[in-house]
């Protein structure tokens, strides 16, 4: 099986091949733990935990380390913990913790390691002390700053003028700089911030150094695979390239570089001060968190994403419908030889096609379906294996069929249900509609949604 990724480096689709079948590496930029991550944050987290689980069928479980890291000292935290009186780790373990819950309910696996920015410390101060000797950085103004212009390759990432690049990113303009794209490693801490000790003074890491030294401590370079959102290409992903390059001499930092496109909301850029700020940590409260995993796969990973309520009605509706094909199967067990079909993993393997990919789920859900109105069990047995080993691959299905449309109601309640579809299917046969209206309005009032079907009605409790 050959998986196929469009590497932003090369600006094309590439076969991949490890360095080392046995230790395939794979780091993705991971979160600031200041506050609840929104759920733009958790498009890279779910996009690539697909190709995480792709990696390890195809390598095994074993053989791929998976590295996210957690950026827990930062301006935004340290204002936090200023705020609430408390030293960093107090707000940096609360939202990681929340991080994790919400990740969790998305279904994303646990990476391999997730090493943290106050771990390595020393590292950082090693690769910083590397680039001071060697020309690539330079201290001024109690500053380490990183030399651009010593690194003829910087900008490559990006593929853009350099001047264009600055202009449309945050870059920091100070009078200590050579020049305007060189940026910090090291700086000076304020008064009541964390500070560690270097020989350029006691202060802090810089944000583009950490990830550099933590790939270079946990993983050893070059990796294999550097992912994350399109708009850390530039200056964080550049900023990598260069220092980590340059810190020991390499001609490449990853062998692929992999970006995943923005989440707009209603066309709109999500935003705090528009209030269009979506919380995972508050929607899974009252939405699966599969539902959201599939709104976010719902289109291609490399492509914009507009969310609205209605992709996550389609989203929960899609589940629905192979939920209820297994439902209607669960007394069936799955034939353990059978596979994820073949063109699902032709779907993945090319460049993580989701949308291809799904759409495959539901051609195998209407076997299931067809396999069970004709009373064959050999083939429900062979098809709902094949749904429940591509939706494991793309970590769905994941639920008991009837917890996913029940939830926690009491037994009573089913009974009442039951009694009133079974009515409800009485009157339409009847053509009462008025009295099929009316039992309908009696199951919304109990919270039930009903699903009618040409196999007939199903039916769930609402979110």
């Amino acid at each position: 099986m050959t998986i196929t990724l469009y590497d932003t480096m090369a600006r094309e689709k590439r076969d991949f091949v490890p360095a080392d079948r046995d230790r395939v590496t794979m780091y993705v930029c991971g979160p600031t733990v200041y506050g609840y991550a929104h759920i733009g944050n958790f498009r890279p987290v779910v996009a690539f935990d697909v190709l995480f689980r792709l990696l390890r069928h195809e390598f095994g479980d074993e053989a791929v380390v998976y590295a996210r890291n957690v950026t827990d000292v930062d301006d935004k935290i340290n204002k936090k913990a200023a705020d609430e009186g408390v030293e960093i780790k107090v707000i940096t373990d609360r939202y990681l913790a929340a991080y994790h819950q919400d990740a969790d309910a998305l279904g994303a696996l646990r990476p391999t390691l997730e090493p943290k920015a106050t771990d390595h410390i020393g590292a950082i101060v090693e690769m910083i002390g590397k680039l001071v000797d060697n020309g690539s950085a330079y201290a001024a103004d109690g500053h380490v700053l990183f030399d651009t212009q010593s690194f003829p390759d910087y900008g490559q990432l990006s593929g853009r003028p350099l001047d264009e690049m600055i202009a449309g990113a945050r870059v920091e303009v100070a009078p200590y700089k050579r020049h305007p794209a060189d940026f910090v490693l090291w700086k000076p801490s304020k008064e009541n911030e964390p500070e560690w000790e270097s020989p350029w003074g006691a202060g802090r890491p810089g944000w583009h150094i950490e990830c550099s030294a933590m790939i270079d401590k946990q993983l050893g370079l070059p990796i294999d695979i550097h992912a994350g959102g399109i708009d850390l290409q530039f200056p964080h992903h550049e900023n990598e390239v260069a220092q980590g390059r340059c810190a020991h001499g390499l001609p490449t930092y990853a062998r692929y570089w992999m970006h995943n496109g923005f989440l707009d909301m209603a066309g709109e850029k999500m935003s705090k001060s528009l209030g269009n700020v979506i919380i995972p940590h508050e929607l899974v409260k009252t939405t699966p968190g599969e539902v959201v995993r599939w709104a976010l796969l719902s289109a291609h990973y490399r492509q914009p994403l507009d969310w609205t309520p209605e992709l996550l009605e389609q989203s929960r509706k899609s589940l629905d419908r192979l939920y209820g094909a297994l439902r209607r199967a669960k007394d069936v067990v799955p034939d353990q030889a059978v596979e994820a079909p073949q063109e699902v993993m032709d779907a993945l393997c090319d460049d993580l096609n989701t949308p291809a990919a799904v759409a495959k789920l539901f051609e195998v859900s209407s076997a299931i379906e067809k396999a069970v109105t004709a009373g064959d069990l050999t083939e429900v047995a062979i098809h709902k294996s094949r749904l429940l080993e591509a939706g494991a691959l793309m970590g769905f299905l994941q639920a008991d069929p009837d917890s996913w449309f029940e939830g926690d109601a009491s037994d009573e309640l089913k009974a009442q249900v039951e009694d009133l579809l079974a009515r409800r299917v009485a009157a339409r046969a009847a053509k009462d509609w008025t009295a099929a209206d009316a039992i309908r309005g009696e199951l919304d009032a109990l919270g039930v949604v009903v699903m009618d079907s040409p196999t007939g009605a199903t039916w769930r409790m609402k979110d």
